[in-house]
């Protein structure tokens, strides 16, 4: 059974759709400012998120793009089996993108994708670690399943991370996010009723750790009401009062371009920077409202810093020594998007009113996302806060507001360790021109161009 409050979020969720509330209306739970902790690393991350799975005694709620099959993602799903053969009545459920699980790596051989260990390891160890796929649209270029979070009895680990090797640093390169630990009941039972009264009880939601599953098509019907409650749900937060010594925290659902709670959060946060605004992104593509926004906050002479991977540091980077395929082409699209963003600017970025950050360490790779906002407001969020977020992804993200300033040495602990490995963009000639790119991504790009396609591509990306 359900206990009271989880209830009642579950409640919430399934009531009629609501407008988006301004930042100060909004809801939030109050935490202590002590239960909240900015971790340092993928391999800190790991390491609490297997530590935390151990102990788990009451629920274990993941909800991630993919959980990869390789030793990352098979390590996480034994520590799983073996969390619910310590504790039988444990309640567990994974949470991944339907399409993405049943499919294998871009640019690579097809495959049965991550759904054939899923199937393996249930049936050799057991149904205990559903895995539920969840569609959010026919098909996977028109939107995926990108919430993220897990919940462990009554703590949230939040990152924009999924789950393999790579984000969890298995072995010798990792590709770096934001990672924070939450221990709030009540911000677990408002994230768990969704995955639990939203997702997991929908008929389009299907196993896809069972060997035979239906076709997507046999879904459609499904998926499109799925579709019309997923633009109706929120997360149910009671109000609360934030005393002495806590931030408040208002979990944030994001699904479509209408009264987006998390949109309209994201673009809040932007119009009320005064002094400083401060934005991660892994890919340069920003969606029209946010760059209208920042253009405003520039004008108006707000400092505000973007924090970009450089296209080395994209995960779909190709060195030029390897195989070229098309997907190779989007490090540079992105590129291209941020010298003339930088070209635009470059006023700004010459009186010290726009610093665009470039992230690269070695062979590293780059997927930070989330803003900073006059020392007391943050978001941490999944969202890649490109037009595909805004659009067609379904998103979440947690609005931190901390007028006591009480978090602030972490998020500026945080902010320094990502500089680190950064450089200051003085002069959009500084990133290389499209002449420059190897021939192949010349030809891609001349004919996007050509046709106008550039500009459809950059929605869907």
């Amino acid at each position: 059974m359900m206990n009271s409050a989880l209830a009642a979020a579950v409640q919430s969720l399934r009531g009629r759709r609501r407008s988006v509330a301004s930042l100060d209306a909004l809801a939030g739970v109050p935490v202590p400012a002590d239960r909240v902790r900015t971790l340092s690393d993928p391999a800190d991350f790991r390491a609490t998120l297997l530590q935390r799975i151990a102990n788990a005694k009451r629920r274990i709620l993941i909800a991630v793009l993919y959980l990869q099959d390789d030793e990352a993602g098979r390590e996480v799903l034994a520590a799983l089996y073996a969390a619910r053969s310590a504790c039988p009545g444990l309640q567990i459920a994974v949470f991944v993108d339907w399409h993405r699980a049943q499919r294998g790596l871009i640019g690579k051989a097809a495959s049965s994708g991550n759904a054939a260990l899923y199937s393996e390891m249930a049936g050799r160890l057991g149904p205990g670690v559903p895995i539920h796929g969840v569609p959010v649209q026919t098909r996977e270029w028109m939107g995926v399943m990108h919430l993220k979070g897990f919940i462990i009895d009554d703590s949230v680990l939040y990152s924009g991370a999924s789950i393999n090797d790579v984000y969890l640093h298995r072995f010798d390169r990792y590709r770096l996010d934001r990672y924070h630990l939450i221990e709030s009941d009540r911000l677990a039972d408002s994230m768990a009723a969704l995955m639990t009264g939203v997702l997991q009880t929908n008929a389009a939601v299907c196993r896809v750790d069972a060997a035979v599953r239906p076709k997507t098509r046999s879904l459609r019907s499904a998926i499109i009401s799925f579709r019309r409650v997923l633009a109706k749900s929120r997360y149910g937060v009671a109000s609360g009062v934030v005393g002495q010594g806590e931030v408040a925290i208002t979990p944030l659902l994001g699904f479509g371009s209408r009264d987006n709670a998390l949109n309209s959060a994201i673009l809040q946060m932007i119009h009320r920077a005064e002094q400083r605004l401060v934005l991660f992104t892994p890919y340069f593509n920003l969606p029209g409202p946010v760059r209208r926004a920042i253009d405003e906050k520039i004008r108006q002479r707000c400092r505000v810093t973007i924090v970009v991977g450089d296209k080395t540091a994209n995960d779909f980077y190709i060195p030029p020594e390897q195989p070229f395929s098309t997907i190779g082409a989007l490090p540079y699209l992105y590129e291209a998007n941020l010298r003339r963003f930088c070209k635009a600017h470059q006023d700004a970025v010459d009186r010290g009113l726009l610093d665009l950050h470039l992230w690269r360490h070695e062979n590293h790779t780059f997927h930070l996302k989330g803003l900073l906002v006059d020392d007391d407001y943050a978001l941490i969020t999944g969202s890649n806060l490109n037009p595909r977020a805004w659009r067609l992804d379904l998103e979440n993200g947690l609005l931190i507001h901390d007028p006591q300033r009480r978090l602030l040495a972490q998020h500026q602990t945080e902010l320094a360790g990502i500089l680190a490995h950064t450089r200051r963009l003085d002069h959009h000639s500084a990133l290389d021109a499209a002449d420059t790119y190897p021939l192949p991504v010349q030809r891609i790009l001349k004919r996007l161009a050509r046709t106008r396609a550039d500009r459809l591509v950059n929605q869907v990306l």
